[in-house]
């Protein structure tokens, strides 16, 4: 496990260093990974011309359903013409795995489902060709047909148009869930997508199967709303689905208006707080913004300037660590906010991932939590039991930076991790 230091410091820091030696330590093997649910899809961005679209009835800047046989018609068209310029595994939670292990350099472990057999060249073959080796692939479901497609149709003027085939990536059923694997993870997370299925798909059981689980054994559930269209469907189940299963919250400045009703980001997130936890709200060009609740009794003053929106000084203890309201004797709101780090990249390649990206930082930091309580459970820092190993500033940084290097690529799946020393400051930053 690489843990989220100070980026003053050094971005990361092996949790092997030499310490004092506790004899308590004598647990070699210590369970911290982050559980995922998702629809498996690969996405595929291809440009064409007026008549393609045309050709399939897909009216442009628009979200079309597409069912297999189109699919398979629309890929071979595509291949023929050689139009597609990328072609990356996809789906907001899978991707949010993904970039998991590859910032802490840990175990994730996916459900969902994969074709079988697998074909080289195939989709599901690209899927595994675009995933970590961290993210623990063993549990997917096999499923005789193709799993999902989103092709990322692009015109000469640059819009996109959309067209989306979910194959057999619902047919997750909850046999396919494990207890055991949920129970020793640090988190589960799914999106507000599993629960949008079709006649005879089973996803949407499977998912609250290992939601029960999740409850069950004191495992933070983190839902990602994923889109604001199946929020406004109905807001109040979503609302009381959040009250009763879910700790942590992740969404934009959008879906949180739809949830809420606040189309202002502290006032969404103060709102959300009354149903969850913690609440991670992207808000575009403003940044983003960590929301939740720590002890008054153990509240720490920021030495940052005091920010005032429509919450006068919101950040003032957003040097505190996030806990769970029921964890707290005296529970109160701290809210913390960060402006886009280098005032964002010079040009936004894509946006589809930014979120998710910022989302597997805020996990990276849960897991290093969880993990470094096992390691030394005497640790001062577990006196009392906290959401995240990092203050809700530092956990800020550490997301923003993320969100800024999935915009300044094409894939929303990291490569690499994060330097440990940013070019961008000088050395003597570093040596403070």
């Amino acid at each position: 496990m690489k843990f989220p230091g100070q980026r003053k410091l050094k971005h990361y820091f092996p949790v092997t260093t030499p310490k004092t030696a506790l004899e308590a330590i004598k647990n070699t093997h210590i369970e911290s990974h982050i559980c995922g649910i998702d629809q498996t899809v690969v996405d595929i961005e291809a440009s064409v011309d007026d008549a393609f679209l045309e050709q399939f009835d897909l009216i442009k800047g628009t979200s079309c359903l597409v069912d297999d046989a189109q699919a398979e018609i629309i890929y071979g068209l595509l291949m023929e013409k050689q139009s597609i310029s990328h072609e990356f595994a996809g789906g907001g939670i899978g991707n949010t795995m993904h970039n998991f292990s590859v910032l802490s350099d840990n175990r994730s472990v996916l459900f969902g489902v994969i074709s079988d057999p697998i074909r080289a060249k195939g989709y599901a073959y690209k899927y595994l060709c675009n995933t970590s080796s961290k993210v623990d692939l063993d549990l997917l479901q096999p499923v005789s047909g193709a799993i999902g497609r989103c092709f990322t149709l692009i015109s000469s003027n640059g819009e996109r148009t959309f067209a989306f085939n979910p194959g057999m990536s619902n047919a997750l059923n909850s046999e396919n869930i494990h207890e055991n694997v949920i129970a020793k993870s640090s988190a589960l997370v799914i999106s507000s997508f599993l629960m949008r299925v079709g006649e005879g798909d089973t996803m949407d059981s499977a998912t609250l199967s290992a939601v029960s689980y999740a409850n069950k054994h004191n495992v933070p559930v983190v839902l990602s709303l994923g889109t604001k269209q199946i929020i406004a469907q109905d807001p109040k189940w979503w609302l009381e689905f959040i009250d009763k299963h879910v700790s942590v919250l992740a969404m934009n400045e959008e879906e949180a208006e739809t949830l809420t009703g606040q189309a202002d980001p502290l006032l969404a997130s103060k709102d959300a707080l009354a149903v969850c936890d913690l609440v991670l709200l992207t808000a575009g060009a403003q940044g983003l913004y960590l929301s939740g609740y720590t002890d008054s009794l153990l509240k720490r003053e920021t030495t940052n300037p005091l920010k005032t929106g429509t919450i006068s000084d919101f950040n003032q203890f957003e040097f505190s660590r996030a806990m769970s309201k029921s964890e707290c004797q005296q529970p109160e709101m701290v809210f913390s906010h960060i402006e886009p780090y280098m005032g964002g990249p010079d040009s936004i390649k894509n946006t589809n991932g930014a979120g998710d990206g910022a989302l597997s930082a805020l996990l990276h930091d849960m897991a290093a939590n969880n993990y470094h309580q096992q390691y030394f459970p005497n640790s001062s820092k577990h006196i009392s039991n906290a959401l995240t190993y990092s203050s809700f500033a530092q956990v800020c940084k550490y997301a923003n930076r993320v969100s800024f290097e999935m915009l300044n690529q094409h894939s929303p799946r990291l490569s690499k991790g994060l330097p440990e020393r940013e070019d961008s400051l000088e050395e003597a930053y570093w040596e403070m």
